[in-house]
């Protein structure tokens, strides 16, 4: 098997797999746990999804499918921010379904690891890429942040929760 196949399939399965325990986690928690922090300069359960929704959003939805970035990164980090339940669990939803999305298109065209999505567009902020990265960059730094979030959200989890139940 080709390695950009197995790069595809290797990444496509972390984020299945982020999918479902993120979608667990937030699936036991109350309204409150949901925007509750542990500390006042920690960031809620709801910052966390804001956040990642937002990053799927500019990093990958504006090349891919041409919607405008129209993102407010500061609202994401903003305290006390209000996220129900019901939404956290959309906000998942959509961001983990357009990354799997995009990687089982690219399992028809593995050479689109080697594109520069960001080369002819400005300057890309916040970002740990910069306009010279490949989709492969992108998509192994995405590996990186949201397998970060995920920790936090289900650490936060259980800190309100205390033992989690898990469907395997």
């Amino acid at each position: 098997m080709d390695i950009s196949m197995l790069l595809i399939d290797s990444m496509l399965e972390k984020f299945i797999s982020e999918k479902k325990w993120v979608y667990q986690a937030i699936d036991q928690l109350s309204e409150e746990d949901v925007v509750w922090h542990p500390t006042p300069e920690s960031n809620s359960i709801a910052n966390l999804i804001s956040h990642i929704r937002g990053t799927v959003r500019q990093r990958l939805e504006t090349v891919f499918f041409n919607v405008p970035d129209q993102r407010d990164r500061d609202k994401e980090f903003k305290r006390g921010l209000q996220v129900s339940k019901e939404e956290a669990l959309t906000l998942a939803n959509e961001s983990f379904d357009v990354i799997i999305q995009i990687l089982e298109d690219m399992k028809l065209k593995p050479q689109l690891l080697m594109w520069q999505p960001y080369l002819n567009m400005p300057t890309l902020t916040f970002s740990a890429n910069d306009n010279e990265s490949t989709l492969l960059d992108m998509m192994v730094q995405m590996v990186r942040e949201v397998h970060n979030h995920t920790g936090q959200i289900m650490y936060i989890a259980k800190m309100r929760k205390g033992q989690l139940q898990w469907v395997y």
